[in-house]
């Protein structure tokens, strides 16, 4: 297609795009759902990982949950594993109900997500709704899907270090562990994290959505937040004021306002895929408005 053609379509798909978005408060939405991320992260983590020790060592888990908070708050991912840590320390503490507690508030960012995707792809003339136990169930089905993507990094890792060891043995060749375990567990964290916005786009809506455009949607919001969360991290460490400006609360609102951040992401690229939607149940193109 010559550019000529391209470029006004698709300034008048993301117009319309903007429109919809905005239309349907998508800031807002962005805003309660990174508020209800920063609430479910520690006790998510902090859960796994006392339930995961049980399987591998508990100083390996938090390794990969150091990678994995990077990747959540690229700034001040250290906060975010010190209480892990500290919950995780606490764990006889806690017991019974409050595990259930924990389970309750892990469930938070994602019961907060299905009611912003509920929203973005609401269609008026055919409201469906979903069952109420599965909506009840859906998060719990996520996080343990996230249990298992930690699960499987932590066993990759201490596949390597295995294989690693067995070099030395047998031919006296040691690779750099540490520059390939952490290379390794970012593209690892990349790919889980374009796999998990994939899944929030097929199967939070209500309404059937193409898994192409799912896994294209998904790449791109995962493209986009680590370009992003990269911009973040240079920006917070050599030019931002927010240290000055909000002294001991600092870390609160750059930590809330990087969630925030990828949730527009995350909800606009949403957007996208329901205004693709909307334009093929209209039998027609995807720029042409529905």
């Amino acid at each position: 297609m010559p550019p000529l053609v391209l470029i006004p379509r698709l300034w008048h798909f993301s117009t319309r795009v903007l429109k919809a978005f905005f239309a349907n408060r998508g800031i807002l939405l962005a805003g309660g759902v990174g508020y209800n991320v920063l609430l479910s992260t520690i006790p998510l983590f902090a859960l796994l990982c006392v339930l995961l020790t049980h399987v591998v060592s508990e100083q390996r888990l938090l390794g990969i949950i150091a990678i994995q908070a990077q990747h959540l708050a690229p700034t001040h991912a250290d906060v975010i594993l010190d209480s892990v840590r500290t919950l995780v320390d606490s764990r006889d503490v806690v017991g019974l109900v409050g595990t259930l507690v924990l389970l309750f508030f892990s469930s938070f960012a994602f019961r907060m997500l299905e009611d912003s995707i509920a929203l973005i792809f609401h269609q008026p003339d055919n409201p469906r709704k979903r069952r109420f136990w599965v909506s009840a169930l859906l998060p719990y089905a996520f996080m343990l899907v996230l249990g298992a993507g930690l699960l499987a990094l932590t066993l990759l890792v201490a596949m390597g270090d295995a294989v690693n060891q067995l070099l030395v043995l047998l031919l006296d060749v040691e690779l750099p562990a540490a520059l390939f375990a952490k290379v390794t567990l970012n593209l690892l964290s990349f790919v889980g994290m374009f796999g998990l916005f994939s899944a929030i786009y097929k199967v939070m809506p209500v309404v059937r959505i193409a898994m192409q455009r799912a896994l294209i949607g998904g790449f791109v919001a995962a493209l986009l937040w680590e370009l992003v969360r990269l911009g973040l991290g240079y920006y917070f460490a050599n030019l931002s004021y927010v240290n000055a400006v909000y002294g001991s609360l600092a870390t609160l609102i750059v930590v809330l306002l990087g969630l925030e951040i990828g949730a527009i992401i995350l909800l606009l690229g949403a957007q996208v895929i329901a205004e693709l939607e909307r334009s093929a149940r209209a039998g027609r193109h995807w720029y042409q408005s529905p």
